[in-house]
C-alpha cells in the first residue's frame, strides 16, 4: 500500500487538514469518554503493543490509520545492518519509556522494498514519523540518545498543538494487543460545510473549496480547520495555471519587483522551500516602502496561515519581520 498524503520537506499538502480535524476530533472524543467514566482508560493498549512490526499490506491500518491517534515512529532495519542492533533496541526502550506518547513500527527493509522506497530511504538506520497521515524525515543513523530524546519531544509537542493527539492510553496489566476503540464522533455543527470543502479539493474544484471555506467563517470567524483550509486553498488558486520557469526568472531578474517576489514566494512555499518563501518576503518589506511594503507584509502573513502558526519557522520568520518593520 503506497503511503499517502506524505509531506517529506514542508510541502502543502492539504490533506492534511482532513486529517487534523479527525485527529482533534477523536483525541477530543476520547478524553470525554474517559471523564465520563470518571477517568478510566477506554480502549487502552497493552505496553507490548507500543512496538509493532508492519510490512506493505499493513501499512494502511497500522500507521496511516493509527497515526490519527497517536504519532508513529518508524524504524527501517535488517537483520545485516550493524548500527541498527544498537538504535533499534534503543527506539523500543523509548516506546515503553513514554508509555503511549508515540507508537514504534519496525520495518524490514528486506521484506518491504517498496515501502523503502517510497519513502527514499538511502541508507539503515532510517527514522521517519507519521503524523495524521503527513510524513517526515526525522534522523538517519545511530543518532545519541540526547538526540533522539529532543526528536521525540518535537514530534509529541506537534502532534499534540496541532492534530490534538494526546497518545494512547497504557494498561499495564493488558495482555496481548488490542487495538484502540474507536469512539462515533458526534458531527460538530460545521462538519458538513468543511468535509464539502475537503471534496471540492480533491475534485481540483479550487474556488468550491475557497468558498465552502468562507462559509464557515462567516458564521465562525475563529474556525482553526476553516482558516488553515482558506489559507491553503488560496495559495493553489493562485499558483494555479502559473509559469513556474517564468515567475522565477522574472524574481531573479527584478529584485525590487514586489508583485514578481510574492509570485515566487507562492511557488516557494507550494513546493516545501518555506523559509525561502519567508525570507524572500521579509527581504521584500526591508527594501521597500508604501503600498509595495505593505503588500509583501500582508502576503508573508497569509503564508504563515499557510504553515500555521505553531511552526518554530514562522516564529522566526516573525521575528524578522519584526526587526525590519522597527
Amino acid at each position: 500500500m503506497q503511503p499517502r498524503n506524505m509531506s517529506m520537506s514542508g510541502v502543502v499538502d492539504l490533506a492534511a487538514v482532513k486529517a487534523a480535524q479527525e485527529a482533534k476530533a477523536k483525541a477530543e472524543q476520547a478524553r470525554a469518554e474517559a471523564a465520563r467514566q470518571g477517568g478510566g482508560a477506554p480502549g487502552a493498549v497493552s505496553p507490548a503493543s507500543l512496538v509493532i512490526d508492519v510490512d506493505e499490506a499493513g501499512f494502511e491500518h497500522e500507521v496511516l490509520q493509527r497515526s490519527t491517534e497517536v504519532p508513529v515512529v518508524i524504524d527501517f532495519w535488517a537483520e545485516w545492518c550493524e548500527p541498527c542492533k544498537q538504535l533499534s533496541p534503543l527506539l523500543e526502550r523509548l516506546a515503553q519509556e513514554y508509555n503511549g506518547r508515540f507508537l514504534l513500527a519496525k520495518i524490514d527493509v528486506d521484506a518491504n522494498q517498496m515501502l523503502m522506497q517510497q519513502f527514499g530511504v538511502q541508507g539503515i538506520p532510517a527514522v521517519f514519523a507519521v503524523v495524521a497521515g503527513q510524513a517526515l524525515p526525522l534522523f538517519q543513523g545511530a543518532a545519541p540518545e540526547a538526540q533522539i530524546r529532543q526528536t521525540l519531544d518535537q514530534l509529541i509537542q506537534v502532534g499534540e498543538e496541532r492534530f490534538g493527539l494526546t497518545g494512547l492510553v497504557v494498561d499495564p496489566d493488558a495482555q496481548g494487543e488490542q487495538a484502540p476503540v474507536a469512539a462515533e464522533v458526534p458531527a460538530g455543527p460545521y462538519d458538513a460545510l468543511l468535509e464539502a470543502a475537503v471534496r471540492a479539493l480533491d475534485a481540483g474544484d479550487l474556488a468550491g473549496a475557497v468558498q465552502a471555506y468562507k462559509n464557515v467563517l462567516s458564521d465562525d470567524p475563529g474556525n482553526t480547520e476553516a482558516k488553515l483550509g482558506l489559507a491553503q486553498a488560496e495559495l493553489l488558486q493562485r499558483v494555479q495555471g502559473l509559469d513556474p520557469q517564468q515567475v522565477r526568472k522574472d524574481a531573479a531578474d527584478r529584485p525590487a519587483d514586489v508583485a514578481a517576489q510574492i509570485a515566487a514566494a507562492d511557488l516557494d512555499l507550494v513546493g516545501g522551500h518555506v523559509e525561502d518563501a519567508f525570507g524572500r518576503l521579509v527581504d521584500a518589506v526591508r527594501r521597500t516602502a508604501g503600498d509595495d511594503r505593505d503588500a509583501a507584509r500582508v502576503r508573508l502573513l497569509e503564508l504563515f496561515e499557510v504553515v500555521g502558526s505553531d511552526d518554530p519557522r514562522v516564529t522566526a520568520a516573525r521575528t524578522a519581520l519584526a526587526r525590519v518593520l522597527f
